[in-house]
């Protein structure tokens, strides 16, 4: 089952107010982008963080699970919890890079 368009601007709306956000599908589902810095994972109608240290302390009764096969564990985050949405965001987006531009193919 793969994510929902209602369930994705969902998600955009519980974050709202955190900086520019915008959304991308990739390999048929989505990565959530909070100033150009991808930020949350959303597979399965279900929206992932990776496991950083520095969300241990907010994230600490989070359950954990595999976003899709071949990936390492994350954080799944309540999206129904805005306040906790933008906590984590506020914490994640000033040490997330932003992915530099692909070359194009000649």
């Amino acid at each position: 089952m793969s994510t929902s368009l209602d369930f994705i601007e969902y998600v955009c709306e519980q974050i709202a107010g955190v900086g520019q956000i915008r959304y991308r599908k990739m390999f048929g589902e989505y990565m959530v982008y909070v100033n150009n810095k991808p930020i949350l994972l959303v597979c399965d109608d279900t929206v992932f963080v990776k496991l950083l240290p520095c969300l241990d302390e907010v994230m600490r009764d989070a359950e954990k699970g595999i976003p899709y096969k071949g990936a390492k564990e994350h954080y799944i985050l309540d999206i129904d919890n805005a306040s906790l949405c933008k906590e984590v965001i506020a914490i994640l987006e000033p040490i997330t890079a932003v992915p530099k531009p692909r070359k194009k193919k000649q």
